[in-house]
């Protein structure tokens, strides 16, 4: 690997760390990590009651910058390696499952995007047209937020 392609992977098993730190402190068990299959991949598989999140974790300059990277095609395979991570696991088939993202950016702390209202993000029904990020704080180059306090954004989503 070349030192910027460690220095990118050293960032993304960072920010996966600080992902599954956050949703544990929500409830969340942590299923599987950094899954590779032959059709896709999935950042985070975790399970909070009777609901599995298959989790995009994204680190950006901004929760905002962090959020748009992942594309359409980007969600087609996170679904397809969905679809095969639970194929795989039958003991899971009774629980309901969706796609989401945590974006992480300096200064802020980790914002986690589902969508309301139950299970859904389904391939054809891509979350990104229907995602409006609203944020407590915003970045600044000392790393506070716009309140003048360390962390402390949210996220939501707004149906269109």
């Amino acid at each position: 690997m070349t030192g910027k392609r460690e220095a990118a992977e050293a960032r993304g098993r960072r920010a996966d760390a600080l992902a599954a730190w956050w949703l544990r402190a929500k409830g969340y068990t942590i299923l599987s990590r950094r899954v590779r299959l032959p059709v896709g991949a999935i950042g985070l598989a975790a399970r909070k009651g009777d609901a599995i999140a298959f989790t995009e974790v994204k680190e950006r300059v901004t929760p905002e910058d962090a959020l748009g990277c992942v594309t359409p095609a980007a969600w087609r395979r996170i679904a397809r390696a969905a679809e095969s991570w639970m194929a795989q696991r039958p003991r899971f088939s009774d629980c309901g499952w969706r796609y989401d993202i945590i974006a992480i950016a300096p200064g802020c702390l980790p914002s986690h995007l589902k969508k309301p209202g139950g299970l859904g993000w389904r391939e054809g029904q891509e979350p990104g047209p229907d995602l409006a990020v609203g944020r407590s704080c915003s970045s600044r180059s000392d790393g506070r937020c716009s309140s003048g306090m360390k962390g402390a954004s949210r996220a939501v989503f707004s149906e269109r």
